[in-house]
Formats: structure tokens, sequence, C-alpha cells
């Protein structure tokens, strides 16, 4: 069978599971998260799995990842492990408030789930689809747009659960969420996961997301977040991707600012085997900021592609991209950064940078930064470089002694830092920086402690 006719045949076989565990989804799931079921299923039939024909896939092929048989996880179940046990994700010397999802399901394992002191509120989407209907009739749906990407049509179709957060106006949260997914089944699996935040006006929260699998059976796992920052309000997301190479992993971002906001994402790939970041922003009030951040190393066959797209639609807005990747062997990369101004959007402050550090002639990294500007009062700019390590500066050090290894190691943890650095909550930061530099040595270690020895 040529390669169409597969491609084919997998998106109709996701669409026709779809049409027999249909029943399952009215039953188990709420009237607001079925109703744009149809509605996704259609857009994705005419979509399909993005291949490289999709001019936003051109660099990820998507397809063989659906090539295995998969377990389909449409209900929670039990947890055989105990967290404390298994596997720590917690950073030294900082509190957080701690959540859990196993293959795209909530977890509550400690008392600190639901309703907060302050009114604030964190739990599972399933449930607060029930509890709270007004939160998801206001949100839900509102940014992810199936129409324009076929793996955000997936994911709607088969959503049935994953993590809110509501953080009323004016509460600043002390201590950041820390969101732990897992992925641990008895056999491949392909997991969906849908989030929902949202950050009121004059509201602030940091949001920490370690992904992680726990065996190595293959996993597909798309999940979206659809992230809301009311007026005047301050989120800081950072996402740690640290998983094993039979993983595919879609994560896609959406992010609506209001006036006077501000949001900075820092995106740390250590670890998978095909990694896909789509990340979309809309500066939709004045004076709001967005900073984009993001450092992956990849090694052996290993691919990562961050998608960034941030749209001005208001005047006076700031943005700013900065993207780094690490490749060693056969392993590869792309960068596609897409700023566009529109035409009400004067005194723009727009910039995008992407640079590249190739430590073998057979890793390969392909970057497509662009400028979409239709207002005349902007300043933006962008670039991106593709290099080795500066023989020079190896020189140097080697001549002060250091070792040829150290020195390359030396070499490249000042490349990442650049990157690192701009984490602002220092306990986190000194964990990246300890975690980056275990990765750069080639030591795949899980985030804190696992129990799980995987050497994949």
């Amino acid at each position: 069978m040529n390669i169409q006719g597969t491609v084919i045949d997998y998106s109709l076989r996701l669409a026709e599971h779809f049409r027999e565990a249909e029943p399952v989804f009215s039953r188990l799931s709420s009237g607001l998260l079925n109703q744009g079921r149809k509605k996704a299923l259609a857009e994705f039939v005419r979509q399909g799995i993005p291949g490289r024909k999709n001019e936003n896939y051109k660099y990820t092929n998507l397809q063989p990842s659906f090539a295995h048989d998969f377990d389909w996880i449409h209900r929670r179940d039990g947890a055989d492990f105990r967290l404390t046990d298994a596997f720590k994700c917690d950073v030294p010397q900082m509190d957080t408030h701690l959540m859990v999802l196993l293959n795209g399901w909530y977890h509550s394992f400690q008392p600190k789930s639901g309703s907060q002191s302050g009114g604030w509120l964190n739990g599972s989407l399933e449930q607060v689809s029930r509890e709270h209907p007004e939160l998801l009739q206001k949100y839900y749906g509102k940014l992810a747009d199936g129409g324009e990407d076929p793996m955000t049509a997936l994911n709607t179709l088969f959503a049935t659960d994953g993590f809110v957060v509501h953080i009323p106006a004016g509460i600043k949260l002390e201590h950041p969420l820390q969101v732990i997914n897992i992925l641990q089944a008895p056999a491949s699996s392909f997991v969906t996961q849908r989030n929902l935040v949202i950050v009121e006006p004059g509201a602030e929260v940091k949001l920490i997301i370690c992904d992680h699998t726990l065996n190595l059976n293959h996993y597909v796992s798309n999940s979206v977040t659809e992230v809301f920052i009311g007026e005047g309000a301050s989120a800081d997301f950072y996402t740690i991707q640290n998983q094993h190479n039979n993983t595919t992993s879609v994560h896609s971002a959406y992010f609506h600012l209001g006036r006077d906001s501000r949001l900075t994402t820092q995106t740390i790939t250590l670890h998978g085997g095909l990694v896909r970041n789509n990340l979309n922003v809309i500066l939709d009030g004045e004076n709001g900021e967005a900073n984009l951040y993001g450092m992956a190393f990849m090694d052996k066959r290993q691919h990562v592609d961050n998608f960034v797209r941030v749209e001005h639609n208001k005047p006076n807005c700031r943005s700013n991209q900065h993207f780094k990747n690490v490749l060693d062997d056969e392993s590869s990369g792309a960068f596609s950064g897409r700023i566009h101004v529109q035409r009400d959007a004067q005194k723009t402050n727009a910039y995008q940078r992407n640079n590249n550090l190739l430590l073998t002639d057979k890793a390969l990294m392909q970057t497509k930064p662009q400028l979409i500007i239709e207002a005349d009062d902007v300043k933006c700019s962008h670039g991106a470089t593709i290099g080795q390590i500066d023989e020079e500066a190896l020189f140097y050090l080697r001549t002060r002694g250091i070792p040829e290894k150290q020195a390359r190691l030396t070499l490249m943890n000042a490349f990442s830092y650049e990157v690192v650095r701009q984490i602002t909550v220092k306990p986190l930061r000194d964990r990246i920086s300890e975690l980056v530099d275990k990765r750069l040595r080639g030591d795949v270690g899980r985030c804190h402690d696992c129990a799980y020895h995987c050497e994949c």
C-alpha cells in the first residue's frame, strides 16, 4: 500500500473509532464537551492526519506515529502506583499546589483539589464541566480552532478530561501550580488531554508542567490547552518535556491576552521521540506583553518542532520569541515562527530569534522565521542561526587546561543559559540548569527520582 493510502486509512480509522465510541462519550461527558464533537469530526476528516503536504507540518510528519495498534483510553483508570513512592517531580525548596494527570485523566493525590481559599479553582475538566458549566460555556473551545489544525480538531473530538485552573480577579497565588503528566498504560495507547486556564483581571499565576513516561510502550499524546489572561493579569507557563523515544507528543497551547496583561512561556524539551509544540498567542488589548522562550536537546533520531504564531491586534504591544536547539547524532529540529501585525496594531515591538547548535554532520535543523506587517509604525525583527561549536572558543578553553569534553560541555551550557536564565523562579531555574547539565552529559534522569529505569 502506498504512503497516501496508509494516511487515508489511519485518518478514517480514527474517525470510525469515534463513531463507534460516541455513545460512551455522550454518556460519560457533559453536554458542553459533547457539543463540539460533530464539527470537530468534519474538520478532522477534511484535513486528515498532518504530514508534509500540510504546510504547517512540512517539517514534521505525524503519519508514521499512527502506524501502531493503540488502546483507547476513554475512561479514568485507577492509578496503580503511589506518587510518593514511584515518582517525584518536585523542585527542592519550592512549595507548589500539585495536580497529577495519568493518561490524560485528572487524579487527586492530595486534598488540595477543587475550590481553594480565596475562591480559586483547580480540578478535573470532566468534573468542572458539570459543577461549573458557566466557565466552559464562556471559554471552552473559543481559542482552539480545529479548522486550522487537524490535531486540535482530533483533540476536541476525543476530549474527555484534563485540568482546569480558574484564578478570580485580583487573586495572586503565592505558590506555583504544578502539573505532572504521566503516561503509563499496559499497552501502546492513544491519549487525549484538554486543559483550560482562566486568569481573570489583576490575577497572577505560575504554572509548571512536567511530562513523563513510566514505561516503554508506544504512546501518541495529543493535548490542547486554552489560556485566557485578563486585563492587568500575569501568567508564567513552564513546560518540562522528558519522555522516552517511543513517544509522540503534540502540545497545542492557545493564549489570549487582554489589556496590560503579561505572558511568559518556557518550553524545555529534555527528551522525547517526536515532539511538536504549537504556541498560538493573540495580543488583543493595548500594552500587552508576551515573552516566549524555548530550549531543546535532541540526540539519536529524536525530533522536535516548535511552531509559534503571535498575532498583534492592538497598539503598543510587545512580543519576544527566543528558541534554541542543541542537536546531536542524527536528531532533527524545526522552528516556524510567525509574527503578524494587524493594521491597527501601531507602535508594536516584536522580535524573534532562533539559534541552533549542531554537534554532528548528520544532525538537521530547518528554520522558517516569518514577519507579516500591515501597520506602518512598528519595530520588528527576526533572525536565525545554525552552526557548530566555536572552534576558537574551544581552543581557548583547552589552552587553559580544560579537557576537550568538559570544554564542549561548558560551551553548550553557555549556549543554553541565555534561555534558561529567563526563568524568574530561582529554585526552578536552578533545577532546570541541573537537568540541562545532566542532559548534556547524556544522563537521561527523570525530574527528581523515579522508580522506573527507562533506557530508551
